[in-house]
């Protein structure tokens, strides 16, 4: 029987993650810096970044924290740039920004239609856009991008917010196929109901914030919602060379949800 070891399938990969700054893309980050990765924490909240960073570092991890806006392709390539100036290469990209604005189709705001295009998709887009040359160069890389159940179901109230996912889901696919034979890899996250930041300001946003928690909680066939850290060992899996055979899938984990 062999020892038991602690998992450390990103020592010296450079991770760079997008909304590393709270929530799921937070959990993301000290996943990855845990199993030994060299982290870029990116975030349009500054102060998240730097925060999520140098947790990292306190940890006895490497991070370091940018702040930049998804939507500005002058930004993402700052970024994604800078990564590879600063450490030699770009081994993983986790797309993970994004918004979701409530609201049924004709009573969506053209400005919020493509705030929510801008963000949760086009970002995406511009990540893997910057990312692949050099992953091309060097041989090889990953991608896994946070699209949602959101975007192969519908959602009550969200139709941006389901339109842009399905279209990160798409976009997934395109990737993988076109860039398999380079050892580039691309697959999406679809997570369900997920306890994060972001939810904690729609219940903010309801008159009953407790009672509208457990009415969410009980719609979970699991019985409550998902925590950041189960969707980052998800990334974790796709992104390693356990899931080497995997590329253009999309993973749910939604407790459930999109069984019935």
């Amino acid at each position: 029987m062999s020892a038991v070891t602690v998992n450390r399938r990103f020592v010296d990969r450079v991770v760079l993650i997008t909304g590393g700054g709270s929530g799921i893309g937070e959990a993301m980050a000290l996943a990855f810096a845990h199993e030994g990765g060299r982290v870029v924490v990116v975030d349009r909240d500054a102060g998240g970044a730097s925060r999520v960073a140098s947790s990292i570092v306190a940890l006895g991890g490497v991070a370091v924290a940018e702040t930049a806006d998804v939507a500005l392709a002058s930004d993402m390539q700052r970024v994604i740039d800078g990564a590879v100036a600063r450490w030699g290469r770009l081994d993983v990209l986790c797309n993970n920004a994004g918004i979701g604005i409530a609201a049924v189709c004709h009573e969506t705001s053209e400005s919020d239609w493509d705030l929510t295009m801008a963000i949760d998709l086009k970002g995406v887009f511009l990540g893997c856009k910057y990312a692949i040359p050099h992953m091309l160069r060097q041989g090889g890389g990953v991608i896994c991008n946070t699209s949602s159940v959101a975007g192969q179901v519908g959602v009550l109230n969200r139709a941006a917010y389901c339109s842009a996912k399905a279209g990160v889901l798409g976009l997934t696919k395109s990737i993988a196929i076109d860039y398999a034979s380079h050892n580039i890899r691309c697959n999406a996250l679809l997570p369900g109901t997920v306890d994060s930041p972001w939810i904690g300001k729609v219940l903010a946003q309801q008159t009953d914030p407790v009672g509208e928690r457990a009415r969410m909680e009980a719609r979970q066939p699991v019985g409550r919602m998902g925590r950041p850290e189960e969707i980052a060992q998800a990334a974790l899996y796709l992104c390693s060379d356990d899931a080497s055979y995997a590329t253009g899938t999309g993973l749910v984990i939604d407790g459930g949800l999109t069984a019935r």
